[in-house]
């Protein structure tokens, strides 16, 4: 992680998160027709899972829904689809946050932890984002900085959150607070980070050795007589159903230039663009480091910036952040993007300036303005087919669940659904058989209504279904149980399973012969004989992905175990088989070691707790009852 993206992460204070469950989103702006209980009906006080008794209301899961989804700007530009959202799965990630929120809620007042009123203030007092000089900023001012968020929030509804938040702290603290790591283990991960080997590899891949090889039919059966289960078919469904096409229904809807209009009015902030400067910067860290020493020496750097030296070639040889490589640049951010002892620097000189030592939470910093954008707002014309194609979206979304809601009040069994199709100018399809991972012909891959699929009975039809296209209800028409197929069925795919085989052991006999002549003698000329292209490395760390072959941890074991200058055995893989050379290999230093120890003892030790921790919750949640309304969830995620 970059220290810019933990400066950005560090300004979004309001984006707690509980445990080990992490949605890390940047919340710019959530238009209504990306939440997902909008135009269901839903009701706010409704429960949509219990856990302990404790209600986790549908008007809490739209707040924290809203918090934690986010218009990421560099990745989507702007714009996020329902498609995108459902295939991010960001609802259901929601309401597993909630509920884990919720054990652990249960799990700490089980071991009588609790957060006193004084607590709270206390951590509220020390957020950098509640702050001016050091200081708190005042009562009135937090409770208006609340209500500028995307929702605005009520210091209650925030205070609630954040004392949540600090009982899982403390719940974490006091299950894990044993857990440590020894001077051993931390020199292992140095070792796992810093280990570095540059190799020559030949890889012969299985597929290059296929052609010629042709089984014999008894070959193809005996491998399909000893290997029945490979082939066994899972038990399969197929269902007969209506589909209520939202996206159909969209061109049949109309926007008003009015709605247009106060669609524009009501969320100006989407379209606006906050002033951004572009800034360069030199890193001096103070963490676990003599703090006067480093200003010292990022003094001495500072004026040799005033002397005229290059700033990019400073920043490449004394910042210690991962933008050294591109000469400090941060690229454009917005005011709120940094801390704002930085911010204040950056945005407060003129382009070209360079600011005196600025110190922040992560050490020093010599900050080089390097450009500047003045804020925009995009004008209503510029954006009227977006905000139209928007509210055609809701409309249509309105329409599909109205339409769902009558058909539901009218189907109580299979045969209803003829007679309601044809009312409705819809047909009824059939999906043909699938498996549970299978997609649904007409429907795609809709894993809530396949798994509604699997637990419905002959003779019953389904309630109304959320899927990609709108809606659907369905009914069991065949069940197929598991069984292995008949020989013919799967043939041709036993015979390329033994194809493949074959063609690893041809792959391994020569990569014997090629590993036995690079032993004796020039890997490359072994390599050549083989009639195999020699590709080599930079010097790599384990799970680098190497040529031909991608992350592996068997090539990575093994080239690893070699001194510089030897060559490995044959080393199978799923896809080839590897001979390699260590060309040079590089080790970490006791000097190197003594200067990371603090950060690799605290990041292996955060690691090992959220390990432990995370495995002490799953066992402590299945002696809670949590229990779901699946109405309500169907109401706000289409369960």
């Amino acid at each position: 992680m970059t220290m810019l993206d933990r400066m950005r992460r560090h300004k979004a204070w309001l984006k707690w998160s509980l445990g080990l469950v992490v949605v890390t989103f940047v919340l710019l702006y959530v238009p209504s027709f990306l939440d997902p209980a909008a135009g269901t009906g839903a009701n706010p006080n409704d429960a949509i899972a219990t856990v302990d008794g404790r209600r986790i209301t549908v008007g809490t899961f739209q707040r924290l829904y809203q918090q934690q989804m986010a218009s990421v700007q560099q990745a989507y530009g702007g714009q996020l689809t329902a498609d995108m959202i459902q295939q991010l799965g960001i609802p259901q990630r929601v309401v597993q946050q909630m509920i884990d929120e919720e054990a652990m809620i249960v799990e700490a007042a089980r071991l009588d932890l609790t957060v006193t009123d004084a607590e709270l203030r206390e951590r509220i007092l020390r957020m950098p984002g509640f702050q001016q000089d050091g200081q708190f900023i005042g009562d009135e001012r937090y409770r208006q900085v609340l209500q500028m968020q995307r929702p605005p929030l009520r210091a209650s509804e925030f205070e609630e959150q954040l004392r949540k938040s600090l009982m899982a702290e403390k719940l974490q603290a006091a299950v894990t607070g044993w857990v440590h790591v020894s001077d051993a283990d931390v020199a292992q991960e140095y070792r796992q980070r810093n280990d570095k080997v540059k190799l020559e590899m030949a890889v012969l891949i299985a597929d290059a050795f296929r052609e010629g090889i042709t089984p014999t039919d008894a070959e193809v059966s005996a491998h399909f007589a000893a290997n029945q289960e490979t082939y066994r078919d899972p038990e399969k469904r197929r269902v007969r159903y209506i589909s209520i096409d939202a996206d159909a229904l969209r061109t049949t809807m109309t926007a008003t230039p009015a709605e247009i209009e106060a669609r524009y009015r009501d969320n100006m902030s989407m379209f606006t663009t906050p002033e951004q400067v572009r800034a360069s910067h030199i890193l001096f860290k103070t963490e676990g480091k003599d703090e006067a020493a480093v200003e010292k020496a990022a003094r001495a750097v500072l004026a040799r910036v005033g002397a005229g030296e290059d700033f990019a070639a400073l920043a490449k040889q004394f910042s210690e952040d991962s933008s050294a490589e591109r000469g400090g640049d941060l690229d454009f951010f917005a005011r709120e993007a940094m801390v704002p002892e930085f911010s204040n620097a950056a945005f407060g000189q003129d382009v070209g300036e360079v600011t005196d030592l600025v110190k922040s939470q992560f050490g020093f910093h010599i900050i080089k303005t390097t450009d500047k954008r003045p804020g925009s707002v995009r004008s209503l014309a510029e954006v009227r087919a977006q905000l139209e194609d928007q509210i055609k979206f809701e409309k249509a979304q309105q329409e599909a669940q109205r339409i769902a809601d009558e058909a539901a009040r009218e189907i109580d069994d299979p045969s209803d659904l003829d007679r309601v199709a044809q009312a409705r100018g819809l047909t009824v399809g059939d999906s043909g058989l699938f498996s549970r991972e299978e997609p649904l012909a007409g429907l795609g891959f809709v894993p809530q209504v396949a798994a509604q699929a699997f637990t419905l009975e002959q003779g019953k039809v389904s309630g109304q279904l959320r899927t990609s296209q709108g809606f659907a209800f369905i009914a069991l028409a065949e069940i197929a149980p598991p069984a292995v197929p008949a020989f013919d069925a799967v043939k041709e795919r036993v015979k390329d399973d033994v194809i493949r085989l074959k063609a690893i052991e041809v792959a391994k006999t020569r990569a014997a012969t090629l590993a036995a002549a690079a032993q004796r003698g020039n890997f490359a000329a072994a390599a050549k004989a083989a009639g195999v292209t020699v590709k080599t490395t930079e010097l790599v760390t384990r799970g680098t992905p190497l040529p031909d072959v991608g992350v592996s941890t068997v090539v990575d074991d093994a080239v690893f175990a070699l001194e510089q200058g030897a060559v490995s055995a044959p080393i199978s893989t799923p896809t080839a088989v590897v001979v390699a050379k260590v060309v040079e290999k590089s080790t970490g230093t006791p000097e190197g070691l003594a200067a990371e120890r603090i950060q690799l003892t605290n990041e292996l030790l955060q690691r090992r707790r959220q390990e432990f921790f995370a495995a002490y919750m799953t066992k402590a949640k299945l002696k809670m009852a949590i229990e779901f309304n699946d109405v309500a969830l169907q109401a706000v995620i289409g369960r």
